[in-house]
């Protein structure tokens, strides 16, 4: 299946994909794609729901914002340098163990809603990454049973600005955890619909290419990464793990590039769709 979202801040709505349709409303389903609808078996409920009443179900609007595909979860769990080729474009070493970091969930917004830079900007950067969302209580889960525990997967975007993350003390969550910087989606797509294992994710800055790779590439896999952090802490329903970007950001060019008002950077991954944002000055 296909989630997805849509609606005005604050007032999103669930919606679903489906062949031959499109995007259809599931409001009436009563509930949204939050720990509660993850931890009591929500996907195979609204499955059911759907096939036994489409007349309640209408199409969704054009011209409908589509908002972040899951609703805010108790935490968002980041992975650094967890492809090689980006950990030594940023000067760092190739990690032997995860490198782990919280990414507050205020961040969180729409695929298509504009990324606002904060104040005193001056060192916004790009992160194309795979998202992973958790079906069930995860604590101390074994490497062979890690994709048990995951509902799907989504696109997401973990925005950077490297200033606050790097000069501001060392602590990344500064430099993570501004408004607009975590948007997600545009779907979640069900863990049984897509092996995101070896798919190609891409980003552009303006029309240009700047990151291109495959999830294969990732050091530490998804399950790898799932056992590890559910051994330092619980991973609850519907909280989502941010599993790490591929070279090619504007910290690793030379010189280093960062974003500034009216750039437009696009992105994607293969079978979970495209965003895109505009970038805005800060208020």
């Amino acid at each position: 299946m296909k989630l997805f979202r849509f609606g005005p801040a604050g007032a999103e709505k669930p919606g679903l994909v489906v062949d031959g349709v499109g995007l259809v409303s599931v409001a009436a389903f009563g509930e949204d794609y939050g720990e509660a609808f993850f931890g009591s078996n929500g996907l195979a409920r609204l499955a059911r729901f759907y096939a036994e009443h489409p007349d309640l179900c209408p199409r969704v609007g054009a011209d409908a914002r589509i908002a972040p595909a899951i609703a805010r979860p108790s935490k968002i769990v980041a992975v650094g340098l967890n492809y090689r080729d980006h950990a030594l474009e940023t000067g760092g070493t190739v990690p032997t163990e995860p490198v782990l970091f919280m990414k507050a969930t205020t961040a969180i917004c729409g695929p298509y809603d504009d990324l606002q830079l904060p104040r005193g900007s001056l060192k916004t950067d790009w992160e194309v990454e795979l998202g992973v969302v958790i079906g069930k209580t995860a604590r101390y889960v074994a490497r062979e049973q890690a994709m048990d525990y995951v509902a799907g997967f989504v696109l997401l975007n973990d925005y950077s600005e490297r200033e606050f993350q790097k000069e501001r003390g060392g602590q990344f969550v500064k430099g993570k955890s501004a408004d607009t910087f975590a948007p997600i989606g545009p779907f979640l797509v069900t863990a049984n619909a897509i092996d995101a294992s070896d798919v190609r994710l891409w980003l552009k800055v303006n029309g240009e290419l700047c990151q291109d790779s495959r999830t294969s590439s990732l050091i530490f896999s998804v399950p790898e990464l799932i056992a590890y952090i559910s051994g330092f802490m619980t991973l609850l329903p519907g909280d989502l793990i941010s599993t790490g970007t591929p070279a090619g950001v504007g910290l690793g060019r030379k010189p280093p590039r960062f974003l500034k008002p009216n750039d437009v950077v696009e992105y994607g991954i293969d079978g979970l769709g495209e965003a895109r944002q505009t970038v805005s000055a800060s208020d």
